[in-house]
């Protein structure tokens, strides 16, 4: 069975989408099969494997119905991960993601503000642990960081209180993540040796060990 990553957060401009697909990239190179799920009905992840004429190695498909937990029940045979974007916004939709999850990532702006924002999210997840043992994990991401900033102390401060962990280190706001989803690609193809492709495996590296 396949294992689930949701990259959720009701609230926009969060850099779900962009970290949804490196996520999914990075795996790929990791020798998995994997799956995108865009169910985001502005099909941003959609449109970046058409900009790219799919030469990610990977399918993108888009469920942009609440029914998400069960679709993937077919969708998900033969994968190793299923990685889906999450929608903003749309509660029931995001509902269906966090049924459907393993783990979901919470990609947050350092910003008290952008975290406060999670709460109805965090409370959806506690809920869903409540009758299932658990299940899904949830952790936040620090996303499009600023260069040169130190927040690092003040962002686990503002998530202390939601008992979720926040995973080590930052995804930048850098150009190179703009320029490379614009080409349908990622920074693991354009720039593999970059900073920014260190950030992607050094998260990666923390979910796989949360998988281990």
């Amino acid at each position: 069975m396949a294992n689930v990553i949701s990259v959720l957060n009701p609230k926009g401009g969060a850099g779900k989408t962009t970290l949804a697909i490196h996520l999914a990239r990075a795996l790929h190179l990791d020798n998995n099969k994997v799956l995108l799920v865009d169910s985001d009905r502005q099909g941003s992840a959609r449109d970046w494997n058409e900009a790219g004429d799919g030469r990610s190695g990977f399918p993108v498909v888009g469920l942009d119905r609440p029914t998400i937990e069960k679709e993937l029940v077919s969708l998900a045979e033969g994968y190793d991960w299923v990685v889906i974007d999450g929608a903003a916004k749309l509660e029931k939709m995001i509902a269906s993601a966090v049924k459907a999850s393993d783990l979901v990532l919470i990609p947050v702006q350092p910003s008290p503000l952008d975290i406060w924002a999670c709460d109805s999210l965090v409370e959806m997840i506690q809920a869903r642990q409540q009758v299932t043992d658990g299940i899904p994990s949830a952790a936040f991401v620090v996303s499009r960081a600023k260069k040169g900033t130190v927040l690092a102390r003040e962002v686990a401060d503002a998530v202390r209180d939601y008992e979720f962990p926040i995973l080590h280190g930052s995804i930048h706001d850098r150009t190179i993540f703009a320029k490379s989803m614009i080409d349908g690609a990622t920074v693991l193809d354009d720039e593999p040796e970059g900073a920014a492709a260190f950030e992607i495996r050094h998260l990666l590296k923390q979910i796989m060990e949360a998988f281990a």
